[in-house]
């Protein structure tokens, strides 16, 4: 690759690795393009060579969660999409619901932090969080053995309980209830995709 696309390449990932990160400490609303650009160690007028607006770089951080590996980020989850389906659902189950995940707020999933900003924003912005959502639930559905629109169905459950449950222990200063809505959410995660393949 030359130097000047790598380079325009890098640079527009630390622009998304800011957005996501201020984003997610404090809502769509609240950051700012300058905000957003010095947390990135450049200058406003770089950022149209990227993006035309910040609704095209909140669709960017949302669509860019898809290709996430949690164990670059948080080294003690084991995370390997080549593993069988069954056991990927239940590395996705723990890297999810952990407590390395429930810690890192500049790392929280997209579904995690902005559903009220997703529910606010634009037809654009809704279709990249459903992306992450129908994403999310096939790696579930996949782990589910029985007939397709069962294991659909399944997986989509299991999404809104994960996610779900992280939103809720996100949401208390408390650290022993945060972390008993955690570990009680993960519990019953495992379970279900345990059960699951052994439909």
């Amino acid at each position: 690759m030359p130097y000047a696309a790598e380079h325009k390449h890098r640079t527009r990932e630390r622009i998304v690795d800011s957005a996501r990160d201020l984003f997610n400490r404090k809502g769509f609303v609240d950051v700012s393009i300058d905000e957003i650009m010095a947390r990135a160690g450049l200058t406003r007028g770089g950022f149209y060579g990227h993006f035309d607006s910040k609704e095209d770089l909140f669709v960017e951080v949302v669509r860019a969660y898809a290709e996430f590996d949690p164990s670059t980020r948080w080294h003690d989850i084991a995370f390997d999409a080549r593993s069988p389906a069954n056991a990927f659902a239940r590395q996705m189950v723990d890297a999810y619901l952990s407590r390395s995940h429930l810690d890192d707020v500049a790392g929280h999933c997209p579904m995690i932090a902005l559903p009220s900003d997703v529910a606010h924003g634009t037809e654009r912005v809704k279709q990249a969080y459903r992306a992450l959502v129908e994403r999310m639930s096939g790696v579930f559905a996949a782990g589910f053995a029985g007939e397709p629109a069962d294991a659909r169905q399944r997986g989509l459950a299991l999404t809104a309980l994960c996610v779900g449950g992280m939103v809720l222990a996100r949401t208390f200063d408390d650290e022993a209830f945060r972390e008993a809505i955690r570990a009680a959410t993960h519990a019953l995660a495992t379970e279900v995709v345990a059960a699951g393949a052994e439909r």
